[in-house]
């Protein structure tokens, strides 16, 4: 499988302030990449790192083969990390010749991106005609002209409206099918588990989980217990390496499951051990309930 992206421990320190922490992952080729996390857990400083407008403190990175310059490697690149950012009394499709110019690309890539982007009809309007999902669909035509291996986006729906975002996201789905890679950062996790294959959790700078997006609910799901002597269920659950995390809330006790087990069994196991429960549901997690255990302090 070809390798677009390699980080290897890369750390960037602000100071007092590690914004990101040792982190290594890898990004092959034909995939949608999210970079997960809350604001703050250092999603647009790795961005900026790879993309050369921030500077690392330690670790590296390579672009492809390893053997190209980043220079080199991000002609291949393409990125929109900042608000879209365009000539107001420019029609879009005079903003998008000065990127060509810039970036030594023929200007019969300009109709064919706005065709992408579903922006064709309208490319003689002026820039501040345009709605925000519109400016932000122009930026990706932009950063587009170049036939890039990769797309980079930076929050690509922040700002926008229910119509709006849809759109971006669909956008995204279209442009991976054509066999364009995509990184992504985003705090919503909604927008991952619809448009990525694969995700980085990040969490002040440190990697949680890497991997597919389907493969990170691996849990065996957890169980909801409510017992006539509440202590001796928790000790008994704390003694047991089946269970996991323990949660209590008032009478309700929450173990996680480290190991298949279905309620029968649990039932079962609890009455052997003298153990009456009054109350037993297994559930199994969400991918919500995964990450908000994956970003807990605790």
């Amino acid at each position: 499988m070809d390798t677009i992206l390699t980080i290897n421990n890369l750390t960037k320190k602000f100071g007092y302030l590690t914004a990101v922490k040792d982190l290594s992952f890898t990004i092959n080729k034909g995939n949608v990449y999210g970079i997960l996390g809350p604001n703050g857990s250092g999603k647009s400083t790795t961005l900026g790192i790879v993309l050369n407008v921030v500077n690392k403190t330690s670790g590296d990175f390579h672009w492809f083969d390893g053997n190209t310059t980043t220079h080199d490697a991000l002609k291949k690149v393409g990125a929109i990390i900042e608000r879209p950012n365009f000539y107001p009394y420019m029609s879009a499709y005079q903003n998008l010749k000065l990127v060509c110019k810039i970036k030594g690309v023929d200007y019969s890539k300009i109709d064919e991106k706005l065709e992408i982007v579903g922006l064709l009809e309208r490319k003689d309007s002026k820039f501040q005609t345009y709605s925000l999902g519109m400016k932000q669909r122009l930026a990706i035509a932009s950063a587009l002209l170049n036939d890039p291996e990769i797309l980079i986006l930076d929050e690509p729906t922040n700002g926008l409206d229910p119509q709006g975002i849809h759109q971006i996201r669909s956008l995204i789905k279209q442009i991976a099918s054509q066999g364009t890679t995509i990184l992504l950062a985003s705090h919503l996790l909604d927008e991952v588990e619809k448009v990525c294959s694969h995700v980085v959790v990040l969490r002040k700078g440190e990697k949680l989980y890497s991997g597919r997006v389907d493969e990170m609910i691996s849990s065996h799901g957890y169980l909801e217990l409510k017992a006539e002597n509440t202590d001796n269920l928790i000790q008994f659950l704390e003694a047991k390496k089946m269970f996991g995390k323990i949660k209590v809330e008032d009478e309700l006790i929450t173990a996680f499951l480290d190991e298949p087990m279905d309620a029968k069994d649990v039932n079962k196991l609890m009455f052997e051990n003298g153990i009456v429960l009054t109350h037993l549901v297994k559930r199994k997690e969400s991918l919500e309930e995964q990450f908000l255990q994956l970003t807990d302090n605790n």
